[in-house]
């Protein structure tokens, strides 16, 4: 591939919702500037954005598609991202270094969840975007229809910059409002625009040219002066709304079936931003904030967006520089890790296809392969001129499941793989729960999950298995008690005594308090130790469901000892069996996590949301509005909101949202508590069988 320069370069994210023809309208600029003989298909596995296996499998975008193309003399990075939205992290990557996107629109079903949530994150990263109408060529395709479902959503105008000639079988290619032209097919043959969509057009084109003026001052006043800009003030009066984001150019597409494929190319040179054109990043230097233009010859400052594990080449590392410049061999500074890494040769990926450069210049994307420390997110700079760029939020993920090894040489693997897995993709996290000695792994949802534990055996060569999540109970007692075991054993040999008295009481400031109250010489304060380590295992696997005890206080007041066969093993057992005992009596119960959980729905589900809370065993604490949305804020028990995330997209077609973090824990009501007891009764007995 040929060098271009930052004013040369441009890089789109494309996002929509599943199916909005993304990947095909990428495949359809491959072909149409001549990367490729023919077009792919999604059905075949045949494209060059889904070539994963799991990809192709599932017939579905998976993860971010970096697609460098060659036109009149500029490159265009189209970044295809997922649409399904369990895979909102690769979106909110890619948009992390796109200067503009392309918000894509089905015209047969409109305005959709997935395309609302890419909007929105279009919005925190202040975007400038088009909107295109696409599918144009589909039965019950409505251009007017699709367009009027996303004003209604969206806070910016509208403005179409093309009309569709034609629809359904008819569509024929667009309508430029600009050059005032008709565009046949994929745009290579140019007509004048036919009588019958005249007038419309020539009215649409009114509306233009006022949304047009406004983008500068001195076109504003000719347009009141004259009512008529040139094509040239036009195009110049586009330019600075679509970049001030005041108005959002509408086009027309048939992506599968390569229609208005030249004229939306055009309109990327022309009206979006070049890397040069769009406002310095921010970035933490040594002595504060440093604003970065795209300038080669300003410090050099690299963002790594992605990364990921090929089974042939290594890691590949997906970065763009906000500044500088870069050549392969180089030796470059990760001032996220504190470590040097060298940047054996350069690259850009198209699809799978490895293109190597020599140099990359400010604004542009590549790849680098086997780096050995850096992970995604990280900043690679000069090691005298130390520089961190920020690192978007993602959103927390919540969906929940307990994962394990196959084998024991998968056991030997898991830990590097699951952390593998989770620097790769910043919505996976992966924990060890100590409460219930269960390896947990989170992410956006069940497909999200499926996808990371395929990629797991698929890539790294480790098999997992998966099951619902145990609730982190724990164990506590209500009130005092007091207990007395001995424990005696005589073996032919040495024997073992030990007795111990003991008393037990809560203790809320404490997890565990231990003490004595010893008088006498009935029992040496030297088997204490024993008699703590004993209790404390206990408290560790819990005395009546299984799960950890905690806020216990502990008081040995008497026992007694042998000469000969006390030792301290036998106070060990005879302490954990007291305890044992006490707890019995002490009136234990079980806590539960308690959640403060924030649910984002459309008023029009409010009362549906607020009545599941309920079942749920929820506390509605209040609501806020939000612009055609509601905010539930509530308390739920952790046991109720395992599998919230696919109920709560299920309830309101995808639309509502949670945030989950950990409030208190508190008495679980006793009908329930039994249930949970008996079911760990009958885990023991069914490990005692098999013994």
């Amino acid at each position: 591939m040929k060098e271009y320069t930052t004013e040369f370069v441009r890089n789109i994210a494309l996002v929509s919702h599943g199916s909005g023809g993304k990947t095909m309208l990428a495949e359809a600029f491959l072909h149409f500037t001549g990367a490729t003989t023919r077009l792919g298909r999604i059905d075949d596995g045949a494209t060059v954005s889904d070539y994963e296996e799991e990809e192709i499998r599932r017939k579905l975008s998976l993860y971010t598609s970096v697609i460098p193309l060659e036109y009149k003399a500029h490159k265009i990075n189209v970044l295809d991202t997922p649409g399904y939205t369990d895979f909102i992290g690769e979106v909110i990557s890619a948009l992390r270094v796109a200067d503009g996107a392309l918000v894509l629109v089905d015209a047969v079903a409109g305005l959709e969840v997935g395309t609302e949530i890419a909007w929105s994150y279009c919005d925190t990263f202040k975007l400038p975007r088009f909107l295109v109408i696409n599918k144009l060529d589909r039965d019950n395709a409505n251009f007017h229809k699709a367009l009027a479902s996303v004003q209604e959503f969206s806070e910016t105008r509208l403005i179409p910059v093309q009309l569709p000639w034609g629809e359904k079988a008819a569509f024929k290619g667009v309508i430029d409002l600009i050059s005032m032209k008709a565009y046949v097919g994929d745009g290579k043959t140019v007509e004048d625009i036919p009588a019958e969509p005249k007038s419309a057009a020539e009215e649409a084109r009114v509306a233009l040219i006022e949304a047009a003026a406004e983008g500068e001052d001195a076109l504003l006043e000719k347009y009141l002066e004259s009512g008529e800009l040139t094509s040239d003030e036009l195009m110049r009066g586009l330019k600075n709304i679509v970049r001030s984001g005041a108005y959002i150019p509408v086009f027309c597409a048939a992506g599968a079936h390569e229609k208005g494929i030249a004229p939306l190319l055009d309109a990327i040179l022309n009206l979006m931003p070049s890397p040069a054109e769009v406002p310095a990043a921010v970035a933490q230097g040594k002595s504060g904030e440093e604003q970065l233009s795209a300038l080669d010859s300003g410090p050099l400052a690299l963002y790594v967006w992605k990364t990921t594990a090929d089974p042939y080449v290594g890691k590949l590392t997906y970065f763009r520089i906000y500044s500088g410049t870069l050549q392969g061999d180089a030796h470059i500074w990760n001032q996220t890790k504190g470590v040097e890494e060298r940047m054996a040769s350069l690259s850009v990926l198209r699809g799978k296809e490895t293109l190597p450069v020599k140099l990359l210049h400010a604004g542009d994307i590549g790849i680098v392969a086997k780096l050995n420390q850096t992970t995604t997110g990280d900043t690679l700079c000069d090691k005298g001129h130390p520089l961190t760029l920020p690192v978007p939020q993602y959103p927390a993920a919540l969906y929940r499941v307990a994962i394990a090894p196959k084998t024991q040489a998968d056991a030997a693997k898991i830990t590097p793989t699951l952390t593998r897995l989770c620097e790769e993709d910043m919505t996976l996290a992966w924990y060890g729960e100590h409460a219930t000695s269960q390896t947990i792994l989170q992410g956006m949802g069940d497909q999200h999950i499926d996808v990371a534990i395929r990629r797991a055996e698929g890539k790294l060569q480790v098999r997992l298995t998966t099951a619902e999540p145990k609730v982190p109970y724990r164990e506590g007692i209500t009130k005092k008690a007091d207990a007395m075991y001995r424990h005696k054993k005589q073996t032919g040999g040495a024997g073992q005594f030990g007795e111990v008295w003991l008393r037990i009481e809560p203790c809320p400031e404490k997890d565990f308090d231990f003490t004595d109250e010893l008088v006498g010489m009935n029992l040496s304060k030297s088997y204490l130790p024993a008699i703590e380590k004993g209790i404390h295992a206990t408290l560790l696997t819990g005395v009546v469901a299984g799960f950890p005890m905690s806020n216990v206080r502990v008081i040995v007041y008497d026992g007694k000892e042998h000469p000969v066969d006390s030792k301290p093993v036998a106070f060990e057992i005879a302490g954990r069996e007291a305890f044992k005992l006490a707890v019995h009596d002490a009136g234990p119960v079980l806590f539960e996590p308690i959640m403060n959980v924030r649910i984002t729905v459309p008023d029009a589900y409010m009362g549906d949301a607020i009545g599941d809370l309920n079942i749920r065993r929820g506390r509605v604490q209040g609501t806020e509005s939000e612009r055609g949305r509601t905010v539930i804020i509530a308390q739920v028990p952790l046991a109720e909101m395992l599998r919230y995330t696919t109920v709560i997209r299920s309830m309101t077609g995808g639309r509502g949202v949670f945030t989950m973090e950990f409030d208190r824990y508190e008495i679980v009501p006793n009908h329930l508590a039994q249930e949970i007891i008996a079911a760990h009764q009958k885990d023991l007995d069914k490990g005692k069988a098999e013994e």
